[in-house]
């Protein structure tokens, strides 16, 4: 009984540093976002906040271009995108699994082999493409191809094998059910842990792209926030170091949010296949 009590107060004792490191680095980007540029090049790492809040927040919109509207534009795609991803992967994916067809092996095949393409590859073919439908400088071109997610139809595939069980979808067709309903009122209530999983991946991926939007947007007001940020790290005549770290945590804060508004729905699946085991 009390190594029992001991090794649980060493695990615990792990998980406390653990958690301390992980928050650490958030905590020093958060408290830079207060202090002077002259501070953080004197001493970058610094755990108490200072009074130059105001100051970086004036410098950050003062620039030519304006923070919140690239806020805004950057929660558009990543909402947007996530909303296609999540959705239509799982769709395919249910197309994979409870459909019999002649080529659904090779299109899933198809699919293992689109993973290995890097985006920069594609990257000169895309844009020649969406200018010549003239879809650049449109937010809808960073968010409409995201239903074509290789990634997250193979995870959606590979968690759906186990999960859904088909009679119960035989069962809703017999009963006269369509395959959109059923899929919208079966499938995707299985699928929650699955999809806030990739949820928060693609969310996070998309809102911190910077390759696609630099090439697409060139227009000011279609600017997202990492576009904003590396242009406020490659200012010509002085780099404001606090106001770059504001700008990181103001960027930071929507992940937090979609992190912990979806995180319950990933511990929920763990402890139902627990449950399940």
């Amino acid at each position: 009984m009390k190594r029992r009590k001991k090794n649980n107060i060493i695990i615990y004792i792990v998980c406390i540093i653990l958690g301390i490191l992980s928050i650490l680095p958030f905590w020093i980007m958060i408290a830079n976002a207060t202090r002077s540029t002259y501070q953080i090049q004197q001493h970058a790492i610094s755990l108490l906040p200072s009074v130059h809040l105001a100051e970086n927040l004036k410098v950050l919109t003062g620039k030519t271009f304006n923070p919140i509207t690239g806020f805004f534009n950057s929660l558009i795609i990543s909402t947007g995108a996530t909303a296609c991803a999540v959705y239509f992967s799982t769709l395919t994916a249910y197309a994979l699994v409870a459909y019999s067809w002649k080529l659904r092996q090779p299109f899933f095949g198809l699919i293992l082999a689109v993973m290995m393409i890097p985006t920069q590859v594609i990257s000169i073919g895309f844009y020649q493409f969406m200018y010549r439908i003239h879809m650049t400088n449109n937010l809808l071109a960073l968010i409409l191809p995201a239903i074509a997610a290789p990634m997250t139809v193979f995870f959606m595939r590979q968690y759906m094998l186990p999960a859904l069980n088909l009679d119960i979808v035989a069962s809703a067709r017999i009963d006269g059910a369509g395959e959109f309903r059923t899929f919208n009122s079966i499938v995707l209530p299985i699928m929650k842990p699955a999809m806030a999983t990739q949820a928060i991946f693609t969310y996070v991926t998309s809102w911190n792209n910077l390759f696609l939007p630099m090439i697409l947007l060139t227009k000011k007001e279609n600017y997202t926030m990492p576009i904003m940020v590396s242009l406020l790290k490659g200012d010509i005549y002085k780099t404001e170091y606090g106001a770059v770290y504001l700008a990181l945590t103001l960027s930071v804060l929507p992940l937090f949010i979609v992190y912990f508004l979806l995180s319950k729905y990933i511990i929920a699946g763990v402890a139902l296949g627990s449950v399940k085991e």
